[in-house]
């Protein structure tokens, strides 16, 4: 039985497999329109969610299962303080598949103890969120046809942003890839991701804190939201929040062919004058969350097509 906690999990052939699979489903949808009859995904959102809780919900109605869960930790027992590892191996009798996003690091690790079925990190605290970062990949892939020899800019919440944690790690094993890491002081990537992910494998970087210095040399761009939820300090979360704004103005020294990526939701981070530039990728990497999901259902479920 597999589950999926951390993006290192899935090995670069797994994700080669999980794209193609992707791939088939977005042309040939009637094909796996029954392909989880009778199966049964449970959500369970400790932490709100819109795109990461439905987009789950849509990928397992597509493949024609049924959904169960709750959205808050209120509207479960974890409100009379029940622990995670009792809820999840409670729900794993009722369930084929978990997805679980919990405000703690580690959470949906510990539910793989005791679940019984595969468990999937719908996001953990500001540490990973490798169902978000399988959308990334997508739709990277679908704008620039590959992984390898890309620059890539990190903008925004580096710290906190789990997303960019999980991104950073899943590109670092593609050759010619660098990365231009965007972001305020305060804000800085964690440094175990520079000595034990980047370092190591000599893997090219520059912390910088100008967007505008680094826009010319990026092909993709990763923009993130400062995160309030994350910050112990109102006054530094107010000070901090609008560093960063993406205008047409400043894509005026982007390459043509840049891709343009944000996990969402957004707060002001990327003007919606962007909205409308072709380079402008978070609404497709919305859709293709959704598709890629579906094939890890699939994947994890080892249901045969």
């Amino acid at each position: 039985m597999r589950n999926l906690i951390d993006i290192m999990e899935l090995s670069t052939d797994e994700l080669k497999e999980l794209i193609e699979r992707a791939l088939d489903i977005i042309e040939n949808p009637a094909k796996y329109a029954e392909s989880c009859r009778g199966k049964k995904l449970a959500t369970l959102f400790f932490e709100p969610s819109t795109r990461t809780r439905l987009s789950f919900e849509a990928a397992m109605y597509e493949l024609g299962g049924n959904v169960i869960g709750f959205s808050e930790a209120n509207s479960s027992s974890a409100a009379k303080g029940e622990s995670v590892a009792d809820t999840v191996r409670t729900v794993g009798c009722y369930a084929d598949i978990i997805a679980m996003r919990h405000p703690k690091e580690g959470a949906p690790l510990v539910a793989t103890r005791t679940a019984g079925v595969p468990v999937v990190n719908a996001g953990d605290g500001g540490h990973n969120h490798p169902t978000q970062t399988l959308a990334d990949l997508l739709t990277i892939y679908r704008e620039k046809g590959t992984f390898e020899n890309l620059t890539i800019g990190l903008c925004g919440d580096l710290k906190f942003g789990r997303t960019v944690h999980s991104l950073l790690c899943a590109m670092s094993r593609y050759a010619g890839v660098r990365f231009v890491l965007i972001s305020p002081e305060e804000l800085r990537v964690p440094r175990y991701l520079i000595s034990d992910v980047l370092e190591p494998k000599g893997i090219p970087y520059e912390e910088v804190t100008s967007l505008e210095d680094a826009m010319p040399k990026l092909d993709v761009l990763y923009m993130t939201r400062v995160q309030r939820e994350r910050f112990f300090n109102e006054a530094d979360y107010i000070r901090l929040k609008d560093t960063y704004i993406l205008t047409p103005d400043k894509l005026r020294t982007a390459k043509q062919d840049l891709a343009i990526l944000h996990p969402l939701p957004r707060v002001n981070e990327i003007s919606v004058a962007v909205d409308d530039d072709p380079r402008a990728c978070y609404f497709k990497q919305v859709l293709n969350g959704k598709y890629m999901r579906m094939a890890l259902i699939l994947k994890l479920l080892e249901v045969e097509v």
